[in-house]
């Protein structure tokens, strides 16, 4: 294409099993394991349909986000897709967003990592866990990336191992095939107010619940251009990953359902943990607390690693300054990475000191804006199809499902949920804070315009 960009200088080191689990894990997060109560207790059984929802808006974004990416791979994935398709305006935007986003959630998944290894080791302050953790997932990231490739590789296994157990345990007793149990039909699915208890308008409830939960799919698209075959391998990678993520994340959901009654659910006490107790597994809550402790730190390394080559892929396009471009012998972006690394040490140290102040303000600002980038990936896969078939058709290896059509109604479904969120007490703030961030952001890179046409 008469725009593409010059060869990355970053490394190659990322292998297809890389990609592939990285694409599986990165979703697989504390959001799956602990908040999917939440979801239970809105809609009941009807959580089932709330994932499927979820999961096919966030489905339809990675097939997009695959189509952009294996036709052009680039390491700031759809900040550059954005620039190229509506301008550099949209490029600057979602780029700083997406990197705002996931510095301020790593400090999220820090601390909660760091309160679940305080419980271990009581000894040990909170504080100092979470500067261990930073320390060692800074010193992964600066390395070279077949480190980083690694970690994930092995977390992403542990959570995928975990849950594929739970799945066949779950099947087990709902047969009752497991020791003292017998087998349960759908009693839990049809009783305690049915299988829609608080009928569609608890499905929509769910779906604002859980669908934030499926963030995080974007980063092997991100990661893609630092393997052998950008091209080929971020389309296996997500042709893989939104399948499985579906048949986990929904799976999950109707084993969880019916083995336990949806009115039985605690409130702090996550489903996976319920269910487990319920069968009769021995130390189920330590189990899971294992599973989620690993779930936090992968997300964490993902998360750090996301937001370095996002800032990198910024500086490259002179959108972010022109420092952070140093890269080392090993093709590692150190600079971006320390940059991200300062950031979310300052969100952490903000969450650990002003939970419910000053850092609540700033979750909130970054609540929607998942929401804002996928409609950007979306708007720019409606320019780039056309304009990818016109000048490098060849380069299409994997394509969006019935384009324009399925586009159109993933944007709309966007809409929908963000007014949705708007008539929620709860998800309000959370629209209006994101809002104003992006507000920002936008005005920001409209001066930036500005003054450029002057020059």
């Amino acid at each position: 294409m008469h725009d593409s960009l010059p060869a990355e200088p970053l490394s190659h080191g990322l292998k297809q099993r890389h990609l592939t689990m990285l694409g599986l894990g990165g979703v697989i997060g504390a959001g799956l394991f602990v908040g999917s109560g939440a979801g239970i207790a809105v809609a009941g059984p009807g959580i089932v349909v709330s994932y499927l929802i979820a999961g096919a808006i966030a489905m339809l974004v990675m097939r997009m986000l695959g189509e952009m990416s294996s036709a052009m791979p680039a390491s700031g994935s759809f900040s550059v897709h954005a620039e190229r398709a509506l301008g550099r305006w949209a490029g600057f935007s979602v780029g700083w967003l997406y990197w705002f986003l996931l510095v301020v959630v790593l400090a999220v998944e820090a601390t909660g990592a760091a309160k679940i290894a305080n419980g271990w080791a009581p000894g040990v302050p909170q504080w100092a866990w979470v500067l261990v953790f930073m320390v060692v997932f800074t010193g992964a990231n600066l390395a070279a990336v077949k480190n980083f490739g690694e970690f994930e590789f092995w977390f992403a296994a542990l959570k995928i191992f975990a849950i594929v157990t739970f799945l066949a345990l779950g099947l087990l007793a709902i047969f009752g095939v497991l020791p003292d149990t017998s087998a349960v039909g759908l009693s839990n699915l049809t009783g305690q107010g049915g299988f829609l208890p608080a009928g569609w308008s608890g499905v929509v409830s769910g779906v604002l619940a859980v669908i934030f939960a499926f963030g995080g799919l974007e980063v092997v698209t991100i990661a893609a251009a630092e393997s052998d075959d950008p091209a080929r391998a971020v389309g296996r990678a997500v042709r893989s990953a939104v399948w499985r993520i579906l048949f986990f994340y929904v799976g999950s959901m109707l084993v969880i359902v019916t083995l336990l009654p949806w009115t039985s659910m605690k409130p702090g006490q996550g489903p996976y943990v319920a269910v487990l107790d319920s069968i009769g597994i021995p130390a189920a809550g330590q189990i899971m607390n294992i599973v989620v402790f690993v779930a936090l730190l992968s997300a964490l390394n993902a998360n750090l690693y996301g937001s370095s080559r996002m800032i990198f892929s910024l500086a490259e396009r002179s959108e972010a300054p022109k420092g952070l471009l140093k890269v080392s012998g090993g093709g590692v972006p150190r600079r971006a990475v320390l940059a991200s690394v300062a950031f979310g040490f300052v969100s952490v140290l903000l969450n650990l000191k002003w939970p419910d102040s000053v850092f609540l303000y700033m979750l909130n600002a970054v609540g929607a804006v998942l929401l804002f980038v996928w409609a950007l990936i979306a708007l720019s896969q409606l320019r780039l199809r056309r304009r990818i078939e016109r000048e490098a058709p060849e380069t299409l290896s994997l394509k969006m499902w019935a384009f324009p059509y399925l586009t159109w109604a993933a944007l709309a479904a966007m809409a929908a949920v963000l007014v949705l969120m708007l008539f929620d007490d709860s998800a309000r703030p959370q629209v209006l804070w994101s809002a104003g961030a992006t507000t920002v952001v936008l005005l920001v890179a409209g001066v930036r315009e500005l003054r450029t046409r002057r020059v």
